[in-house]
Order: C-alpha cells, then sequence, then structure tokens
C-alpha cells in the first residue's frame, strides 16, 4: 500500500445493463472475468485465471472464506429511478468523494478511475444506478504511486454504517451497511456480490490483503454490501 501501484476491485466482462432483470444479466457476465482493475495498464487483471487463448477461464468455485449472506436489521426502502451518482460521502471515513462513470475497454475489462485523482471514485456505468433496484457497483483505488487513496480505509466500515450518494435528479440515497467481507481473489463469489437482487442495493469493491510485487496485484478484495435504507432531497 502506501507509494505502491495498486488497483480498483471493479467488474468486468460483457453486460447489457439495464433495470430490473437486467441487473442479473449483466452481474452474470461480471463473474466470467472477475474483478481488480490495474489502473496503470488499464486493463482488468481477473479475479481467476484467464486461459490460454486469452478468455477468460472458470472462477475457482471453492473459498475458504466463509461466505456470509449479508442481512439487514432494517426493511429496505422502495427502489429509486434511474439517475446517474454525482457524490459518494461516507461520514465513518471522512470521504467526499466525486463520481466518474466507468466502461469496458476493448478487453472486456472495466476501465480505471484516473489514478491522477485519488479522490475518485468510479461507478460500473452499464449496471444499476445508486438506488435503482439491483447491485450497484462502486470502485475505488485503495492507493497509488501518489499515496493513499479513497478507499484505504473500506475495511474499518462496520453494519449500520451509513453511506450516502447524491444523484443526478437532485436526490440523496441513503444505504446502510449490511456487511464487510474480505475474498481471495481466486475464489470470488460473484453471484452473492453481483447477483439480481429484489431492491436497491449498493456494493463498495476495493483491495486488500498481501501485495505482490512482481504481478501488482492484491491477493484479496473487501466489499461492502449496503442496501437503501431511505432517500431525501439533496
Amino acid at each position: 500500500m502506501g507509494q505502491q501501484t495498486s488497483g480498483t476491485d471493479s467488474p468486468s466482462g460483457k453486460s447489457t445493463g439495464g433495470e430490473g432483470k437486467g441487473a442479473l444479466r449483466w452481474a452474470m457476465g461480471l463473474a466470467a472475468v472477475g474483478l481488480l482493475v490495474m489502473y496503470q495498464s488499464v486493463e482488468t487483471t481477473p479475479a481467476a485465471p484467464r486461459s490460454t487463448d486469452g478468455g477468460p477461464a472458470a472462477v475457482a468455485s471453492a473459498s475458504p472464506t466463509p461466505l456470509v449472506q449479508p442481512s439487514r436489521a432494517a426493511s429496505a426502502a422502495p427502489a429509486m429511478s434511474r439517475s446517474k451518482p454525482v457524490k459518494l460521502r461516507i461520514p465513518q471515513l471522512f470521504v467526499e468523494a466525486p463520481f466518474t462513470e466507468l466502461g469496458l475497454t476493448p478487453e472486456g475489462g472495466l476501465a480505471a478511475p484516473p489514478p491522477e485523482d485519488r479522490n475518485l471514485v468510479g461507478w460500473y456505468k452499464d449496471g444499476p444506478t445508486p438506488g435503482q433496484r439491483g447491485p450497484a457497483v462502486v470502485a475505488g483505488h485503495v492507493d497509488t504511486t501518489k499515496g493513499p487513496a479513497v478507499f484505504l480505509m473500506l475495511y474499518v466500515m462496520r453494519p449500520g454504517n451509513p453511506v450516502e450518494i447524491t444523484r443526478e435528479d437532485g436526490s440523496v440515497a441513503v444505504f446502510t451497511v449490511d456487511s464487510v467481507q474480505t475474498f481471495p481473489k481466486n475464489a470470488f463469489p460473484d453471484q452473492l456480490v453481483y447477483g439480481d437482487t429484489p431492491d436497491a442495493q449498493l456494493r463498495l469493491i476495493t483491495c486488500a490483503g498481501e501485495y505482490n510485487r512482481a504481478t501488482h496485484d492484491y491477493s484479496d478484495n473487501v466489499v461492502v454490501f449496503a442496501h437503501l435504507s431511505s432517500t431525501r432531497p439533496a
């Protein structure tokens, strides 16, 4: 971490986007390729190894880390209409960060947020918007060559913590954290993270674990699971 080159964990793969069941379609596309965007190459390093012909290999089915299904202490708020995110606020981490849209590279991976701005998060633009039904995916760097970045302390978040996202339509989607989990990259539970949901949910994703200088890769991913708990005007 610190001054080392790092990436952000974020979705990649083929996607159709859209609302409702469309969230499942793009989620299943993500499962084929995995996570980890390395900002230096602006390509995705998959959670599972690629096959020799350049296509995605199968994601490992077994994980040494028990999977915990996120649970909610409070009822979810009704889903909102589609509107792009503008600003992310996490009071516990003193984070206030603008958004950039993330698309796919020609290779099918997700382009990373620009490394010049350490206080910037990226939203996968072909998935649900924050507040819309389904799992909205937000990725951020844990660090860059310039130093610590926006999601450096993401792992300290706890259930019940709020996450606020101001949207382009002038509304604020307030999410409540359900769980914070760490997964090995070689056994990432794609369906748990990206699978379709009956309500509006949020995934905050970044790198964690040991850093390999040879591969410029972290060993794990931290994922914050949250659900939409309320809305208000900006």
